[in-house]
């Protein structure tokens, strides 16, 4: 384009308008105009003034420009200098700060816009961060500790034995376990938004601000919600990061878990002191009843509790603090707590005033009760219930899950009869056992004892030994001492049921082939009589020797009945008697009676089987014998009733009945053994006006004695036996009982029979008197055995009356001796006085019986194994002496007294 047709520029002055118009504009706006002024005109790129229209407004501009020093912007060239603000500066800052055109300290004060700015950008800031924390935030799963249980066991009246198997005494309920009245007491106590905040409430907090700085006592500013997630994951110190911890995990909480859950985590993780956590236990530390059971009045209190248990429990807490955790103090902080939250949950329409009105007495809780320890009984209780839950139950438990806890276990056992057996035990020890004084004889001696319900087979009371925290063994389960005597009831219950055989026929003949055997049947009761099979032929071992039975004392009976030789506990009647019917036959009498065939039934192959080589437990004994008082109904011995899981029942026990033998049978066999308490070997058991039916047993070397006996109603076996006491060997010994607590030797007569009768008479006071059903007949009375002699012999005169109310002893034949007298007029510890000349202590297979057991259960649970085990009753052990010259150090030969 030419240069004489370009626009001329407009002229920079304007006159006095143009003045007017850059007075008005603000100085920035000036500046920015100047400049752009010098930069764009040509007179400006080449240094030259800009015109202006006066002086005035050259002036304002220099200001406007920043070139001068009073504002300080820029150099003359223009550029922008370290101005106060955007004076000196043309751009505009994102944040005044300074501020632009204030002085002095103003322009140090930040404007309402940037401190709003600023707290809109930390508080989106926080929020988002907030955002992001809430989205990563996992709830950890509850502490072992908070959830961590325990496994209560239960006497047979239902109070509590002990808590064991956990670290916490807890017992977790489901949340329709929980009863209303707690749920609601809870809510108007410690969170009345409960069911509609979202784990958080910010005006509980508010309130609780409000009211502390009154000196107001009310709910607390944490929720339930808060609570539950402090108590059961997360630590319980008060720092910062765990007070965020917890209100994030919180928030998680209320927004992912359900109100039943959390209602139910929190009453199940809170402490409410005495030892309890969770409601279940603390309704039985306080009340002595599930919480089911509880009502409005007893739930306000235990609310009361979860404030602090240490300063609400009417016991007081002196050991926390002396001063204000007195029983006096803290009861009425309790009442007055309780009636609060009665009060408030009328408020809240969560309790009728009509109901309200109900409760004016404050429902005083019972008194604490010392923590029961796992020694003395209890322990050996404990493991017997345990092992019986864990062999019987339909669910599957195993040890291991009840070990984890959370289980009730209701166990037969009466406190005050186990009490009372072990008085029985322990007086006896005291009296007799003086192990400085015969350090050799008296020392590791052990009893054991077990009692059993005969009606229904629960096991009632057990001894296991001193201290189940010293003792481990349990003397009241399997421990290898053999019975001795006590087995003879079962070769005359077998002689009855299967009878005699015939010594025409086989072995195996039907009871129609048989001879029916009566107590009223003869036998040849000789010492070292030689023992025939049932066809007449003398018994030999594999070695070809011949068996001598011989009876304690080496006594000659001659012909006796048997009801005559159970009286006198002789040897060798009931062995020929056990070869005549079979011993296979008495190992079958036996099991069916209760007894178990397992690694403590003996060998059934040999004589000795049938005068006790066998060496079932105390448990078992005492229920095989029930049995008989039973009239031939045989249960099972039971220790548990019923097991709870969280509040279900997951085991219940149920009896079951068999025939073990038919009633005329069982009902002789009790009526021969009656008479052996009333005029033989048992005497020491009589309880005036009572029934009793019972036998003794001693077996060889006077290792073990027994005394098993039973009323109609109670059945009860006692043990006594010396033994290493180290229960880490697999190989212990039994020891002989010769000199021990000062006696001859030791028969069942002794003192199993006088603990017997010490714990009896306790155990049946106060108790119906039954009696006995009198016995019909039954059977044949002829001589029985191989081996007697075909010659007539006079046979002893029957008895007058087989009434069970005054059984009479048969008169003996000449070679018989006379009963032992009574004892009624002994001394109560005077053995000899009382048995007089006695049978007792006779020989059994003459083979030590040196297993440990270890892991075995009674009381209806299979036996559990032994280490070293026995090798009773085989034929090596049992053929060894059976010639003169090789008897053992009494003079018998495989003899078995009572």
């Amino acid at each position: 384009m030419s240069e004489h047709r370009r626009k001329a520029p407009q002229p920079q002055g304007g006159g006095r308008a143009a003045a007017r118009r850059a007075a008005q504009q603000p100085a920035g706006r000036r500046t920015d105009a100047s400049r752009r002024a010098t930069s764009e005109s040509p007179s400006g790129a080449h240094g030259e003034e800009p015109s202006y229209s006066g002086r005035a407004e050259a002036r304002r501009a220099q200001r406007g420009g920043g070139g001068g020093r009073r504002r300080g912007g820029g150099d003359s060239s223009g550029h922008e200098g370290r101005g106060r603000g955007r004076e000196g500066s043309g751009k505009k800052r994102f944040i005044d700060y300074p501020r632009a055109g204030k002085y002095g300290f103003r322009r140090w004060v930040p404007s309402w816009r940037l401190v709003s700015g600023l707290c809109l950008g930390f508080l989106g800031l926080m929020m988002g961060a907030a955002g992001i924390a809430y989205a990563l935030v996992v709830p950890p799963e509850p502490k072992d500790l908070a959830t961590a249980q325990n496994n209560v066991y239960y006497w047979a009246d239902d109070t509590q034995m002990v808590a064991t198997g956990g670290s916490v005494n807890r017992q977790s309920l489901e949340y329709a376990q929980i009863p209303v009245a707690m749920r609601n007491a809870v809510i108007s106590a410690e969170n009345k938004s409960f069911e509609t905040d979202r784990g958080i409430d910010p005006m509980g907090i508010a309130r609780a601000f409000w009211n502390m700085a009154r000196g107001g006592d009310t709910q607390g500013g944490s929720t339930i919600t808060q609570q539950y997630v402090k108590n059961s994951m997360l630590t319980q110190d008060q720092t910062l990061t765990r007070k965020v911890k917890e209100l994030f995990i919180t928030l998680k909480v209320g927004e992912t878990e359900s109100k039943e859950k959390v209602m139910e985590g929190y009453l199940n993780v809170s402490y409410y002191g005495r030892g309890a956590s969770g409601l279940q236990a603390a309704a039985r530390a306080y009340y002595g009843k599930d919480a089911a059971e509880l009502n409005a009045s007893e739930c306000a209190f235990l609310a009361t509790l979860l404030k602090g248990a240490s300063y609400y429990d009417p016991a007081g807490a002196p050991e926390v603090d002396p001063v204000n955790a007195t029983p006096e103090k803290n009861r009425k902080r309790a009442v007055e707590r309780w009636r609060w939250i009665l009060d408030e949950q009328v408020k809240d329409g969560r309790l009728s005033a009509a109901e309200r009105a109900t409760f004016k007495d404050f429902p005083e809780p019972a008194k604490p009760k010392k923590d029961a320890k796992l020694g003395g009984q209890t322990g050996y209780l404990v493991d017997l219930a345990t092992k019986y839950f864990v062999a019987h139950n339909d669910e599957g438990v195993t040890e291991k899950e009840l070990a984890r806890g959370g289980y009730e276990i209701h166990t037969t056992f009466e406190k005050k009869k186990v009490e009372e057996l072990e008085k029985s035990i322990t007086e006896v020890y005291k009296a007799k056992i003086d192990p400085e004084k015969r350090p050799d004889k008296d020392t590791h001696v052990e009893f054991g004892g077990a009692s059993v319900d005969t009606k229904t087979g629960a096991i009632v009371a057990t001894y296991g030994g001193q201290d189940a925290t010293q003792h481990y063994t349990n003397n009241a389960d399997a421990t290898g001492a053999q019975v001795g005597s006590t087995w003879k009831p079962f070769v005359l219950a077998a002689a009855m049921e299967y009878g005699k055989r015939d010594p025409e026929l086989g072995p195996e003949q039907s009871k129609e082939e048989r001879t029916p055997v009566s107590p009223k049947s003869i036998y040849n009761g000789d010492n070292e009589l030689k023992i025939s099979k049932y066809n007449g032929a003398v018994w030999q071992n594999e070695e070809g020797k011949e068996w001598l039975q011989t009876n304690d004392g080496d006594k000659d009976y001659g012909d006796i009945d048997l009801r005559y030789a159970m009286q006198e506990s002789a040897n060798s009647p009931f062995v020929q008697l056990g070869m005549d019917v079979g011993t296979d036959k008495v190992k079958e009498a036996a099991i069916a009676a209760g007894l178990r065939d397992d690694r403590y039934m003996a060998n059934s192959s040999v004589p000795s089987f049938s005068i006790g080589t066998s060496s079932p437990s105390a448990i078992r004994m005492a229920g095989s014998y029930a049995t008989f008082a039973t009239s031939g109904k045989q249960r099972e011995p039971f220790s548990v009733t019923e097991v709870k899981h969280r509040g279900d029942v997951i085991y219940r026990h149920k009896t079951e009945e068999k025939t073990a033998f038919p009633s005329i049978v069982a009902d002789n066999v009790t009526d021969v053994l009656k008479n052996v308490v009333e005029n033989g070997t048992g005497t020491p058991a009589q309880i005036p006006g009572r029934d009793v039916a019972g036998k003794t047993g001693t077996t060889d070397g006077n290792k073990s004695a027994w005394f098993v006996g039973y009323t109609p109603q109670l059945s009860t076996a006692v043990s006594m036996f010396r033994m290493d006491d180290d229960e880490t060997k697999k190989n212990r010994e039994f020891l002989e009982m010769y000199g021990t607590g000062g006696e001859r030797s030791i028969h069942g007569a002794s003192f199993p029979a006088q603990i017997w009768h010490d714990y009896m008479t306790e155990a049946v006071k106060g108790t119906k008197v039954v009696r006995f059903p009198k016995p019909e007949p039954y059977g044949d009375m002829f001589f029985g055995g191989g081996a007697v002699s075909p010659s007539p012999t006079p046979s002893p005169t029957p008895s007058p009356s087989e009434s069970s109310e005054e059984p009479e002893t048969p008169s003996p034949t000449p070679s018989s001796p006379t009963p032992s007298p009574s004892a009624t007029t002994c001394a109560p510890l005077d053995w000899e006085c009382k048995n007089g000349n006695q049978n007792g202590g006779g020989a059994t297979d003459g083979n030590d019986n040196g297993g440990t057991t270890e892991g075995a259960t009674d009381g209806g649970a299979d036996a559990g194994t032994s280490e070293g085990g026995t090798d009773t009753g085989t034929t090596e052990g049992t053929t060894e002496g059976t010639t003169e010259g090789e008897e053992n150090d009494r003079g018998g030969i495989f003899g078995g007294g009572g």
